[in-house]
């Protein structure tokens, strides 16, 4: 079972994730309400606890969890679907089920990573169509009941793959896009602020991804680096 997920993931605070104006707002107000969860479910009033995170690689869904995961103070179980759906098909709702148990008991963050290879099930051609229904109808019935003091997180890079049925079943969703000037440059400014200011001199690229800007400063930084070494024989 342990296979299918990992845990003991590095800490992400949430101050060190960028975000455009948008996600900002959007996950200010999933940490106020999950703040004020108890006086809220006092008025009867849903506490988001289920949210979809989708759009281009490398734009910050995964840090995004590990980042909630670590503001609430919960362990965070992280998933690759893939690795589920691919294994035998008679295990897979039984390994799906153990696994929301164990996220039940812990309290605990359970973030799903590639989720459109579980939302296209439906789509594949073969003989054990009736197998991976089941599987589908598994996981809606275990979002479902999933426990209100755990969080579910699902994420994806196409979700134009999700059957809307899953989609539905998630509070909030929240698209991430390739970030703007203005807000890449506050993330290089963030990165670049460790090393000497000697370093920092770096020709910076815009319409690409936070990983791609992480890669772009730490190879042009090595470089500095190494050139002044070498300046120094």
């Amino acid at each position: 079972m342990n296979s299918l997920y990992l845990t003991n993931q590095a800490q992400v605070k949430i101050e060190d994730v960028v975000f455009d104006k948008k996600l900002s707002i959007q996950i200010n107000d999933f940490l106020d309400e999950y703040t004020h969860k108890e006086v809220l479910e006092s008025y009867d009033l849903p506490v988001a606890n289920k949210l979809f995170l989708y759009g281009q690689t490398g734009c910050g869904k995964t840090m995004t969890a590990k980042a909630l995961a670590s503001r609430l103070n919960k362990k965070i179980f992280v998933v690759n679907l893939s690795s589920i759906v691919s294994s035998r098909l008679g295990e897979t709702a039984k390994n799906l089920s153990s696994l929301f148990k164990n996220v039940e008991h812990k309290k605990a963050v359970l973030f799903f990573d590639e989720f459109d290879s579980l939302g296209s099930m439906r789509d594949y051609d073969n003989n054990d169509t009736s197998e991976m229904k089941r599987v589908v109808n598994t996981i809606l019935q275990l979002i479902d009941a999933f426990p209100k003091d755990s969080v579910l997180i699902g994420a994806t890079n196409q979700i134009q793959l999700i059957d809307e049925a899953l989609l539905r079943r998630f509070d909030v969703k929240m698209e991430f896009t390739t970030p703007p000037k203005d807000v890449l440059n506050g993330y290089y400014d963030k990165l670049l602020a460790k090393y000497p200011e000697e370093y920092r001199g770096i020709e910076r690229q815009y319409d690409i991804s936070f990983a791609d800007a992480k890669n772009l400063v730490f190879t042009r930084v090595k470089k500095n680096i190494i050139a002044s070494e070498e300046n120094k024989k």
